[in-house]
């Protein structure tokens, strides 16, 4: 099982996960010419794709789904909210899935979870190969909820945002209503929240951990990465910065 990024932050995010046959995309917010030429990059092409997973209805996730979709027809599965809060009721290729309940694509396990977010019915998604690796996905979420603690423990791989920085935001361009919103239950993780998340859920088994989701206009990476390095002490896996332009590229949990 292995996991790359098209790219990830505010102006587009995308995230490749394959086991043995199946190769699934989870979100896509970049044009289609964009999209192929960031496949390609990672060896791939649009036949390779099984199944498009949406995480919520937000243009920098959902925004090139429908076109990449209905030109190479491949099928797409989001929440019934995500569904009613997209452009989606014309396309006889997705499908609904609960929130709660663990569907398999292929070789592929894929437990959703809900997380507190601005949107309709937003999912983020725990992903079990065939030899049992298991890869978190954890990128727009307002705070970390009990069950998301519980169930991103046992990772071989986590994929984890680190959007603001407290000060930074506070200090920054946005609207007050902006940052209110970014900084709410509702918005994104800042950096101490996700330190304290890698804190909880680091162990012997957790081979990557990927930061990513940094906003350009709120954060650094190297603010991001000096949280996650104190959360992460003593640890021995590899911490790896996901950015806007390139993602990050493949990585072989097994």
């Amino acid at each position: 099982m292995r996991i790359a990024s098209l790219g990830s932050g505010s102006r587009g995010n995308g995230t490749l996960i394959e086991d043995e046959d199946t190769c699934l995309l989870v979100d896509l917010g970049f044009s289609l010419k964009e999209t192929i030429v960031r496949l390609r990059r990672l060896s791939k092409s649009p036949e390779d794709i099984n199944t498009i997973l949406v995480t919520h209805e937000h243009a920098d996730h959902i925004s090139g789904v429908d076109a990449f979709a209905a030109n190479f027809g491949i099928a797409t599965r989001m929440t019934s909210g995500t569904f009613r809060g997209s452009q989606y009721e014309k396309r006889s290729n997705c499908k609904v899935v609960s929130s709660h309940h663990p569907f398999k694509i292929g070789t592929i396990e894929i437990e959703p979870i809900p997380v507190p977010h601005d949107a309709r019915e937003p999912s983020q998604f725990i992903f079990t190969g065939g030899s049992k690796y298991r890869f978190g996905l954890l990128t727009d979420i307002g705070h970390i909820t009990t069950h998301v603690r519980e169930r991103y423990k046992n990772c071989d791989a986590l994929f984890l945002e680190c959007n603001y920085d407290a000060q930074m935001l506070a200090d920054g361009p946005y609207p007050s209503g902006l940052k209110t919103r970014v900084g709410g239950s509702q918005g994104h993780l800042s950096n101490s929240q996700a330190a304290e998340l890698l804190h909880l859920v680091k162990n012997d088994r957790l081979k990557y951990v990927v930061i990513g989701h940094i906003s350009e206009k709120n954060n650094t990476p190297d603010l991001a990465l000096e949280a996650a390095q104190k959360a992460l002490s003593n640890w021995r896996g590899e911490l790896i910065v996901a950015d806007q332009k390139t993602g990050f590229p493949w990585l072989n949990m097994g």
